[in-house]
């Protein structure tokens, strides 16, 4: 994923292959972060691959220090706990071919066989939309900031990482599993854009954020 450059023009069109994005242009400083204008600090949910940053994110917020997951395929999943405390660095179990339940990219089975496992959007729920006075806006309630860096970045950061042996997961480490994991990741950012869920895509948590320039279902 190329860098988003703020000194270049706003129209600049970027990002991993499949996934057009259009540079956000009304930002402001949030703790050291840029952030677009319209972004409540409490609405913020930081996802991503493993390596991506998002715990320097959360960090760097000064948002809620304990990792959550949660799972695509549960009907639901927006009402749980762990989205209730924001800002918040989420895992996201995403849903398979042939698998029960979502599983997280660091999972022993993902991690096994993630050559062969093939993602399941079609078990990828999503909030409703508000449809009266009364009802809860689960759509606008979370921002979603995705954390894809290029995949040799990650793997440079995790490599550094491996050698505190603070994760698990880094002691497998391979360059086109990274890949396989942004794509992922990209595909869900797509998803999630789609179905008219607020999302930005940045590479690193300094750059400014970017938006996906496709249209979702509510326009």
């Amino acid at each position: 994923m190329a860098s988003l450059d703020p000194n270049r023009p706003p129209s600049l069109r970027e990002g991993p292959p499949g996934l057009s994005l259009e540079r956000v242009t009304n930002l402001r400083i949030l703790r050291n972060v840029p952030v677009a204008t319209s972004v409540r600090f409490n609405q913020i949910i930081v996802t991503g691959p493993p390596g991506s940053g998002k715990s320097t994110f959360i960090r760097q917020l000064g948002g809620w220090p304990e990792e959550g997951y949660v799972d695509l395929s549960m009907k639901g999943w927006w009402r749980a706990q762990a989205l209730a405390i924001r800002p918040r660095e989420i895992h996201l179990g995403l849903p398979f071919v042939g698998a029960s339940r979502g599983m997280a990219l660091f999972e022993d089975h993902w991690l096994d066989h993630w050559r062969d496992l093939r993602l399941d959007e079609s078990r990828m729920l999503m909030p409703p939309p508000k449809r009266h006075l009364l009802s809860v806006g689960w759509r606008r309630r979370f921002v979603f900031e995705f954390l894809l860096p290029s995949p040799e970045q990650i793997w440079a950061d995790r490599l550094d990482r491996a050698q505190q042996r603070t994760h698990p997961v880094d002691a497998r480490i391979e360059l086109d599993q990274i890949r396989a994991q942004l794509e992922l990741f990209r595909r869900a950012a797509l998803h999630f854009h789609r179905h008219g869920m607020q999302v930005y895509v940045r590479e690193r948590i300094s750059h400014a954020p970017a938006r996906i320039a496709l249209p979702n279902q509510l326009e």
